[in-house]
């Protein structure tokens, strides 16, 4: 009995004393952070990350699975979502052209063998496949700007060539347009059963991938569309900088941007090894093999679940992609770091932010054509869009990747505009720097449009540093 009233003693002095340590820490007399402190360092063993201090680390291979962005489940994305008083005034899409046959070869080995015909029963599949074929050979009669004339409308060769686009990249354009179809023209009516030519504003680079898609997406999107209303405006610059691509200043942070990858190139000796390795086994220097690109081609290998080439002195293996992809991962991170490429992406982004801007603009204030724009361009456009939206922490551009800017009314106050910016199904909007703090200040679920165009034609010059208070002071800044 003795032993037993003792234990009960304990017992309730042990919890009376945690209970007085919990009321200390409640009303702050304790201050946690030493608690936390006080830890003996018996016990500093870290068991699990912890997520809010310690960034999730990427696998390289899923990585690049993703950046083959292989058509299969349905997507689900937050396009067209917003509060019942809101009306859908505009769509402003700009996309990477879908999946295509390397642009580099590994020098000795044999190009991988990709079959860029278009076969309805052949996966990737999609139910549209046939009709768009038979839609497109109809397309000669379509009103294009010269040079597209000279261009092909769908793949057509057993062997792909070089950049060619695939059935892949196909299908997956035109899941996106029955996507964007099902959302804007279906829930929102974007466009009357009677829609006309000046509703739509297409414009795409002078790559056949990039038309083929752009194409595709429309396809998917108006099936069956009226080619005497379709016009594709021809774009020279991967930019899309039309007559304002005379930049020397963004030329020099590109030019700096350039030697921070060299030089971080460099410091990686894994890298250097993994060059060193698969150069002895195709038969060339180094040099040469980095300059063939060799990820591009691998990549191609990886997305179609075609083996890797070899020689006769071995194979290019998963282990190889493995290293180069985390390499251009680590040169993601380092360059969201040096800021460098923010301040060229801010200069080459501007002409074709500031086209999106003047059209929303023109909307807002009544007018009735453009209500649906598409930009089909490349990485190289879509990063730094991505980039001077404020979007650092954006994937890389996959293919078919596809970027989208919203214009809404409010019907209770008609005079209200709001923009809501997705990137691949993902609302973004609150993570642009244009309506980061706007979000932290106000509970409504858009984003002014007054936001927007204050950042395109002024807040993009502020960001970097004093540049000067228009496109072209900023572009031709000296001492810098």
């Amino acid at each position: 009995m003795l032993f037993r009233s003792r234990f009960l003693l304990l017992l309730a002095l042990a919890a009376l004393l945690a209970f007085v340590s919990l009321s200390l820490q409640f009303f702050h007399l304790i201050p946690l952070s030493s608690a936390k402190n006080a830890v003996s360092s018996k016990s500093r063993k870290r068991i699990l990350p912890d997520p809010a201090t310690e960034p999730p680390v990427l696998d390289p291979v899923n990585e690049a699975l993703l950046y083959c962005n292989t058509p299969s489940v349905a997507e689900r994305s937050m396009e067209g979502h917003a509060p019942h008083h809101f009306k859908l005034v505009s769509v402003h899409v700009f996309i990477r052209h879908g999946d295509r046959y390397p642009l580099y070869v590994i020098p000795k080995t044999k190009r991988p063998e990709i079959d860029c015909t278009l076969v309805a029963d052949r996966k990737p599949y999609h139910p549209k496949l046939e009709a768009f074929v038979a839609h497109m050979s109809k397309g000669p009669r379509a009103a294009f700007e010269s040079p597209f004339h000279a261009l092909p409308l769908y793949p057509d060769h057993q062997l792909c060539e070089m950049g060619e686009l695939t059935q892949t990249g196909v299908v997956q354009h035109l899941r996106n347009g029955q996507l964007l179809r099902d959302i804007y023209l279906k829930r929102h009516r974007l466009l009357p059963d009677g829609w006309a030519g000046a509703q739509l504003y297409l414009e795409s680079t002078g790559k056949s991938r990039t038309l083929q898609s752009g194409l595709a997406l429309l396809y998917g999107l108006l099936p069956d569309f009226d080619w005497a209303k379709v016009y594709f405006r021809h774009q020279p610059s991967a930019l899309f900088c039309s007559g304002s691509c005379y930049c020397p200043a963004r030329n020099q942070y590109l030019e700096r941007e350039q030697r921070r990858q060299y030089l971080l190139r460099l410091k990686n000796r894994r890298l250097e090894a993994t060059y060193g390795d698969m150069a002895r086994l195709v038969d060339v220097p180094a040099k040469q093999l980095r300059a063939a690109n060799p990820i591009d081609s691998m990549l191609c290998h990886l997305c179609h679940n075609v083996s890797f080439p070899c020689t006769r002195s071995g194979c290019l293996d998963l282990g190889h992609l493995r290293v180069l992809k985390a390499h251009q991962l680590d040169d993601e991170r380092d360059r969201r770091e040096k800021q460098l490429y923010r301040a060229y992406a801010l200069l080459g982004a501007h002409p074709l932010l500031n086209q999106t801007a003047g059209r929303m603009q023109r909307l807002a204030e009544g007018a009735r054509d453009e209500v649906f724009a598409l930009y089909s361009a490349h990485d190289v456009t879509l990063s730094p869009v991505l980039s001077a939206l404020g979007l650092s922490e954006a994937r890389f551009p996959r293919f078919a990747a596809r970027l989208v800017l919203e214009l809404w009314q409010d019907r209770a106050e008609p005079r209200a505009h709001g923009v809501r910016v997705l990137y691949d199904g993902a609302d973004v909007t609150f993570s642009t720097a244009f309506c980061r703090d706007h979000h932290q200040r106000s509970a409504r679920p858009m984003c002014p449009l007054e936001n927007f165009l204050r950042f395109v034609r002024r807040g993009m010059f502020e960001s970097l540093g004093g540049a000067g208070a228009t496109y072209h002071e900023a572009c031709h800044r000296e001492g810098f």
